[in-house]
């Protein structure tokens, strides 16, 4: 099957990365996934997309979510979550990544924010799905441009625009900054509860009922971001591997493949700049 990553272990699981040049701070994704489920990952940027076909059972914020056919993905940035089928067939569906900093260039709009994770809504994901498909298809920046703003006005309706602090923030967020301006290195948890004054036992189990995932597991999606980042420039995988604070290149692939579903050389390949 044509696209297929090499590391899927079975032919019916697709994911596809797509860049456009001409719009930077937007990345697309399209993929059908029948057995593969996706650790914690996070993206630094608002993931917008639908579900063409099957159900999607995935854990956001602590609680789990149900996406059937025709329901409409609005995730928020540095939000860590997970992905698997709900359906014996699987799930099929369209994403479109876009940096805060570019969405709010575009639309002159602050302060995006989406309360709701998922809504079934046939008429608006259909739409999304569309504009994706035609995102993806077609080279002109004139039409690329267009569809990309028709794109924002349609789940524009969907999003708040007034200043928001987080449900619960308070100094984890520090820590979370923290693991931001420090993936590089090696962390200890020890460090970590330094920053917000607590034991180590009770820094864990406060940073897990904040974010509701371990200080590990955010430190291992906030590189893996990075590492997409780096990729996407051109580095090679085994100075990625060092630059976000991973052993080496074997142990970028492992947790890499883990939590996209395809390898970093993959993933490099199909995004590169033509």
């Amino acid at each position: 099957m044509q696209g297929v990553p090499e590391q899927f272990f079975d032919e019916r699981d697709s994911a596809r990365f797509r860049h456009l040049a001409q719009l930077p701070g937007v990345e697309l994704y399209h993929a059908h996934i029948s057995r593969y489920a996706f650790e914690p990952h996070t993206h630094e940027a608002f993931g917008i997309g639908a579900i063409e076909a099957g159900a999607e059972r995935f854990r956001y914020r602590g609680t789990q979510y149900v996406a059937p056919v025709h329901s409409v993905v609005t995730m928020n940035p540095d939000e860590l979550h997970t992905g698997e089928a709900e359906t014996a067939d699987g799930w099929r569906y369209r994403m479109i990544y876009l940096e805060p900093d570019l969405l709010e260039e575009v639309t002159g709009i602050r302060h995006w924010w989406f309360s709701d994770v998922t809504r079934h809504d046939p008429r608006r994901s259909q739409q999304i799905c569309q504009m994706i498909y035609g995102l993806w298809h077609t080279e002109d920046p004139l039409a690329q441009k267009g569809l990309l703003l028709d794109l924002i006005d349609t789940f524009q309706p969907l999003a708040r625009h007034a200043p928001v602090l987080p449900e619960g923030a308070h100094r984890f967020e520090r820590v979370r900054d923290y693991l931001h301006d420090n993936y590089m290195h090696s962390l200890t948890l020890d460090e970590l509860a330094q920053v917000v004054s607590l034991s180590p036992y009770h820094f864990q189990r406060q940073f897990k009922a904040h974010f509701h995932v371990t200080p590990h597991q955010m430190l291992m999606a906030i590189r893996l971001w990075r590492a997409k980042a780096f990729l996407t420039q051109g580095l090679p995988a085994a100075e990625v591997a060092a630059a976000t604070g991973l052993t080496d290149q074997s142990h970028l692939t492992r947790a890499f493949t883990r939590r996209y579903g395809i390898t970093p050389v993959r993933y490099q390949k199909q995004v590169a700049k033509r």
